[in-house]
């Protein structure tokens, strides 16, 4: 069999219709029950897809949402469906190219929100607490610091963005006017259960997931489904605990390292995206692989 790519940046599969390339995803039909969709090597930042692929991310993607899926399935059902790549592929050069970063998943309605859960102060939601002492509408106590952990979980809804525009915080009586009261209450409750077991299991392993997004789907039942990704580096900010500290901006498995390399740019965050360097490539390439080890290897701890 003919090695796979050491990076995907574009899948190519004839045998099926395309029906969206996303930032790093790519969309196609299979029938009118299911998707196939393959997470490429692309990474975006500031909402934009820059032009150099990261190896072996999407595969880590992949393997991560899965687990993740397994996981927390006793909570929520997710997307995926039990049928087989090779039932969907049958062409083996077609397959090689897909093998480890597609997954074939159930037609859903996508809910027009992100779910967002922060656990700690950072990011966007530093920012706001610096100009007004609140995170998206969310008053907090005064003299909280950088990084510092938050009481108890925050949920941070935001409108889901086309490509190359920003998604937009809104408050939760928003999201009430999208989804109604009865599915707004439960996509904000679900998402804090999923956050903050798989924070607990995480921190554990020396991993701690700083905040992260959660998307959803219905089906024609009006089911509620975990779709998407699943609490990978790229949905997330994971933190190494043990280097870990009050203050300032924690070093991260996830693609915050390339957020700051290209802050260090004077570039202005808008599309066509700056090449990556090599040594940054190749060191994004080694924390997305070893926050894949660490999570889903049981002999692995750091911390």
């Amino acid at each position: 069999m003919t090695a796979a790519p050491a990076a995907l940046f574009e899948s190519s599969l004839p045998s099926l219709k395309l029906l969206a390339r996303g930032k790093v995803r790519d969309i196609y039909e299979i029938d009118d029950q299911y998707m196939l969709i393959v997470t490429t090597d692309r990474i975006s930042a500031f909402d934009v897809v820059l032009p150099e692929p990261i190896p072996g991310k999407g595969r880590v993607l992949t393997n991560v949402s899965n687990f993740w899926f397994a996981k927390t399935q006793k909570i929520i059902p997710n997307h995926l469906a039990d049928i087989t790549l090779e039932q969907v592929l049958p062409d083996a050069d077609e397959r090689v190219q897909v093998e480890g970063r597609a997954i074939i998943v159930k037609k859903l309605r996508p809910l027009p929100v992100e779910a967002i859960v922060r656990g700690y102060l950072i990011g966007s939601g530093w920012k706001d607490y610096q100009k007004n002492g609140a995170v998206c509408g969310i008053q907090l106590a005064q003299g909280l610091q950088q990084a510092q952990q938050l009481p108890e979980a925050i949920y941070t809804p935001s409108t889901k963005a086309a490509i190359g525009d920003h998604d937009k915080n809104i408050s939760f009586a928003k999201t009430v006017d999208l989804l109604g009261k009865e599915l707004a209450e439960k996509v904000r409750n679900v998402s804090l259960q999923l956050y903050n077991e798989a924070a607990d299991y995480a921190k554990n392993r020396g991993i701690i997931i700083a905040d992260t997004k959660f998307e959803f789907g219905l089906d024609e039942q009006e089911t509620l489904y975990l779709i998407d990704e699943v609490l990978t580096p790229d949905s997330s900010r994971f933190w190494p605990a043990k280097q870990y500290q009050v203050g300032i901006s924690p070093p991260s498995f996830d693609k915050q390292f390339i957020r700051d390399y290209l802050e260090s740019l004077d570039w202005n965050k808008t599309a066509p995206g700056p090449s990556l360097p090599d040594n940054i490539v190749k060191t994004s390439a080694e924390k997305y692989l070893e926050a894949e080890l660490i999570l889903l290897n049981p002999h692995s701890r750091i911390g």
